[in-house]
């Protein structure tokens, strides 16, 4: 009955753990006493047949029960034991994936500072959840003391005097947690958020760098001064242009002739392989594509005479 208790205890409280939330300690509470109940109805049972008397029967269904417990314990502290690793799975999880599992691409719209708060947010949970045993359901500010030790903390606005000088995590044990039920002590919480943040750091410096290549890849605009000073200084031969219809009609042309040829060469996706690729590209596929198109206003301008030909032939 142990066994059976060990195997139905032992994966379900690593899988609740793992997901670290506010109801995981009550779920882990509810999964024991169920199975523990189970099994302590199964072997009284089957002890009921062995006439032992009532004191040795009370031994064996306690020793089923704090088994039950020990198991709890047990896998409790060797999550603990990699409650590093865990944290950074689940920042990595939720920083590069979107809400679909999807891996993100950072295309300059996403909002990293929100990501990243949310990110370590749930990171700290996770601490939180594994920082003690909660097989009671006496109540601790654990996961508040975090809150306000790492994450209210590092904000900006925060600039009481008060606030800074205490050090909620500078202590070895919790508040109204004793010490047999710590797994992870205050002081360790600081030292492995210290630690988090600095193995997590490269993460999101380079999805800020990532972002800031796709914004200059996309923008293909000149800077505003830059617009500003071809406005002054193109005043005049804008006006030669109004005065004279003939400029107009070659600037269209050649502004289909361009616009064409863009559409052709796709040079919008070329440059973003870079600019050196880019122009090798472009100077292998220039003049075939001037001759394509060449060869396309031939076609549509001999279309129209083929049916007067006909006519006359007949």
């Amino acid at each position: 009955y142990e066994g059976k208790l060990t195997k139905a205890l032992a994966e379900p409280v690593e899988a609740l753990l793992d997901s670290a939330s506010e109801d995981t300690w009550p779920a882990i509470r509810k999964l024991l006493q169920r199975e523990t109940k189970a099994a302590v109805s199964g072997l009284e049972s089957a002890i009921s047949t062995f006439e032992l008397d009532e004191a040795t029967e009370k031994e064996l269904l306690s020793r089923l029960e704090n088994h039950g417990r020990s198991v709890v314990e047990s896998k409790a502290r060797e999550e603990a034991a990699r409650i590093l690793i865990r944290m950074k799975d689940r920042f990595s999880t939720l920083f590069s994936r979107d809400a679909d599992s999807m891996p993100r691409v950072w295309t300059g719209k996403e909002d990293i500072k929100a990501i990243t708060k949310t990110a370590r947010s749930a990171s700290m949970k996770l601490l939180s959840t594994m920082a003690a045993i909660r097989l009671e359901e006496d109540g601790d500010n654990i996961d508040t003391t975090l809150s306000l030790a790492l994450v209210d903390a590092a904000r900006p606005g925060t600039t009481d005097r008060s606030i800074q000088s205490l050090d909620p995590l500078a202590s070895s044990s919790w508040e109204r947690v004793p010490e047999e039920r710590t797994l992870i002590s205050p002081v360790q919480c600081k030292s492995l958020w210290r630690q988090f943040k600095a193995e997590t750091e490269y993460t999101v410096t380079q999805a800020i760098a990532a972002q800031e290549a796709n914004k200059r890849n996309n923008n293909w605009l000149p800077p505003p001064w830059a617009l500003a000073a071809m406005a002054v200084l193109g005043f005049n031969e804008f006006m030669t242009l109004l005065r004279n219809p003939f400029y107009l009609a070659v600037m269209f042309v050649v502004f289909l002739v361009g616009k064409a040829m863009w559409v052709q060469l796709d040079i919008a996706n070329e440059f973003r392989n870079g600019f050196l690729p880019a122009l090798l590209s472009l100077s292998t596929k220039f003049v075939p594509t001037i001759m394509n198109i060449l060869k396309r206003l031939a076609d549509e301008g001999a279309a129209p005479a083929a049916p007067e030909r006909q006519r006359e032939t007949e």
